[in-house]
């Protein structure tokens, strides 16, 4: 399964240039249709690659009030939660996730972008959860 969030290296300058003009067409676009969901997720994942981290949770963030329904886009908000240093909040929307379905249980053990919350002692839950979710399908 490819999530929007995925593991990165930090870009060259080049790679650097290639996003800002990414990102700026899609804030051009964002702004002419602010409720667009494909425009906000490709535009937060350049955010996010580009290191822009307080700008993907914004867009994360108005995501999640457009589609409260959608596992991924908690997933993805866990993430910039995370990212963000906002470790009691990022477990709480990991765990949203699940609860709307989301169940690619490796990649929450190997996303580098929950790297900040796995030695939390409140991710012990979301170990709880995983499991649980893990016997019920079985």
């Amino acid at each position: 399964m490819k999530h929007s969030k995925t593991p990165r290296n930090l870009p060259s300058a080049r790679e650097l240039r290639e996003l800002q003009v990414e990102i700026d067409f899609f804030e051009g676009l964002a702004v002419a249709d602010p409720g667009n969901p494909d425009v906000l997720r490709a535009l937060g994942d350049n955010y996010t690659r580009a290191g822009r981290h307080a700008d993907s949770l914004r867009v994360d963030v108005t995501l999640a009030r457009l589609l409260p329904d959608d596992s991924m886009i908690h997933y993805n908000l866990a993430c910039s939660y995370a990212l963000t240093s906002q470790i009691e909040r990022a477990i709480e929307t990991l765990q949203r996730s699940m609860d709307l379905g989301f169940r690619d249980f490796e990649w929450i053990d190997s996303d580098p972008d929950l790297t900040p919350l796995r030695n939390h002692p409140l991710f012990g839950a979301v170990r709880a959860k995983i499991r649980a979710l893990q016997r019920c399908r079985h």
